[in-house]
C-alpha cells in the first residue's frame, strides 16, 4: 500500500491510495477525491491523508483483517503506530512486526493518522462501500456538560454530539517558533535581497511558504492610497489569493481571500528586492513576485521546496545548531503578534487561521512574560488591616 499523485486532464491534481497490484483502493479514492474536489482542500492535505491511509491499510494487511475488519481492532493499530518501529512500517516487514521500547509516533501524529481513517470509514459507510455497523467502533454519542455554556443550546437543554472514541491526549507543548535572534542571524547569512524577503515574509506577516511562491506582483499594494488599483485597504499590504494553475505548485491554503499588512522592514525588502530583479532581465516578464535569479529556469516561479532549501542553507552559514523551518517562522509571527498585545482574532486573520483554537496554540506566554504578569499585581499596603 502506498499513496501515488493523481493528475487530471485539467491539471489538477490529488493523491490517492495504491494496493500491491499498483490497483486503486476505491474506499480510500472515493474519500481523497471528495476532500480534494468536493471540500475543496488542499493537494496536500489530501498527500497527509493518503499517507496515513496507506499506513493503516498495510497494518491491516501485516494483521490478516480486511480494512473493515481493521477498524474493529483500532486500538492495536494505534498501538502500533506508538511502539512499532520501522521494521514493522516499512512495507517488507512481516505480519507480526516488531514492537521496540519507547514511543516511536508522538501523540499528535497517531490522532493525526487516526483522524483520516475515520473519515474514510465514515465517507465510505456513507457510499454504501462499508457497513453502518462501523461507525459506532468510531464515535460514542457524549452529552455538552463538557462544553462552554456559550457552545450549548440556547434553551438550556441538554443536547448531544458525536465523540471520536479513539484519541490521544496530547500535552500542551510551547509552539515550536523560531526565535528573534535566529531570524536576526538568517537574515545576515541571505546573500541576496529577494532571500532576506522571504524571511522577512514569514517571520513578519506570517506566510506559509506556499502563499509566498504563489504571490503576483498585482496582489502586492505598497502605496498610501490603493483605491487607484481598485483596492480599499490604505497603506502597505499584500492580498492572499488562493489560486490553482500556479505552475510552481503553490498553494494558498485558506479558501478565504484575506488581506495582510506589512511593516516598514517588510516594504524596505520589497523595495531592495525589486532593485535587485530588474537587474535581470529575464525576470521582467514574470508577474510572480518572487522568482529565479541565481539558477535556470531564471525567471521561473519559485517553487516551495526551494523556500526549505534556501532556509536551510541560511540556517547553516548562520551557524546555528538545528536549522530553522520555514513553518518556525510563521509560528514566530503568530508569537509576537499576541506577546505585543494583539488579540486573538486579529492574530487569527493575519495568519488565515479558519479557528480560533488553531491560533491559540501561540497565547502559551514565556516565563519572563508570566514574571512581568505577577510584578505588575500591586502589593497590599502595611497598616491597611494587614500585619506589618
Amino acid at each position: 500500500m502506498r499513496a501515488f499523485m493523481v493528475r487530471l486532464p485539467s491539471g489538477a491534481r490529488y493523491w490517492t491510495v495504491l494496493d500491491e497490484d499498483l490497483a486503486v483502493v476505491p474506499a480510500a479514492d472515493g474519500f481523497l477525491r471528495q476532500v480534494r474536489f468536493g471540500r475543496d482542500g488542499a493537494e496536500l492535505t489530501t498527500k497527509s491523508y493518503a499517507g496515513s491511509i496507506a499506513l493503516f491499510l498495510r497494518w491491516c494487511a501485516y494483521a490478516g483483517h480486511g480494512w473493515p475488519g481493521g477498524v474493529e481492532h483500532l486500538g492495536s493499530f494505534m498501538t502500533w503506530l506508538r511502539h512499532a518501529g520501522p521494521q514493522a512500517s516499512g512495507v517488507g516487514a512481516d505480519a507480526a512486526g516488531v514492537v521496540l521500547a519507547g514511543p516511536v509516533r508522538g501523540a499528535r501524529r497517531v490522532n493525526a493518522v487516526v483522524t483520516a481513517v475515520r473519515g474514510m470509514v465514515v465517507h465510505a459507510v456513507a457510499a454504501g462501500q462499508a457497513p453502518g455497523r462501523l461507525v459506532p467502533l468510531l464515535y460514542e454519542v457524549a452529552d455538552d456538560r463538557d462544553l462552554p455554556e456559550r457552545a450549548r443550546d440556547e434553551d438550556g437543554r441538554m443536547g448531544w454530539r458525536m465523540r471520536a472514541r479513539h484519541r490521544l491526549h496530547e500535552p500542551q507543548m510551547p509552539v515550536d517558533r523560531a526565535s528573534d535572534e535566529e531570524i536576526v542571524a538568517l537574515l545576515m547569512a541571505c546573500r541576496s535581497a529577494r532571500d532576506r524577503l522571504i524571511v522577512l515574509l514569514m517571520a513578519r506577516a506570517g506566510l506559509r511558504r506556499g502563499v509566498v511562491c504563489g504571490l503576483r506582483r498585482s496582489d502586492v499594494h505598497m502605496l498610501i492610497d490603493s483605491r487607484a488599483l481598485g483596492c480599499e485597504v490604505a497603506r502597505a499590504h499584500l492580498h492572499v489569493v488562493r489560486r490553482e494553475d500556479n505552475p510552481n505548485g503553490a498553494w494558498a491554503k485558506s479558501r478565504r481571500q484575506r488581506t495582510v499588512p506589512l511593516d516598514f522592514f517588510t516594504v524596505q525588502a520589497f523595495d531592495s528586492y525589486e532593485f535587485e530583479r530588474m537587474r535581470v532581465r529575464r525576470a521582467a516578464g514574470s508577474d510572480f513576485a518572487l522568482v529565479n535569479l541565481f539558477r535556470e529556469p531564471v525567471g521561473a516561479p519559485m517553487r516551495p521546496d526551494t523556500i526549505g532549501e534556501l532556509i536551510t542553507a541560511a540556517s547553516r552559514r548562520a551557524g546555528l545548531p538545528d536549522p530553522v523551518t520555514p513553518h518556525q517562522l510563521r509560528h514566530a509571527c503568530g508569537s509576537n503578534l499576541l506577546d505585543a498585545g494583539g488579540a486573538l482574532d486579529e492574530a487569527q486573520g493575519i495568519l488565515g487561521h479558519g479557528s480560533p483554537s488553531a491560533t491559540q496554540v501561540y497565547l502559551h506566554p514565556d516565563p519572563a512574560r508570566l514574571r512581568a504578569a505577577v510584578d505588575r499585581v500591586p502589593s497590599p499596603r502595611t497598616g491597611a488591616g494587614m500585619p506589618s
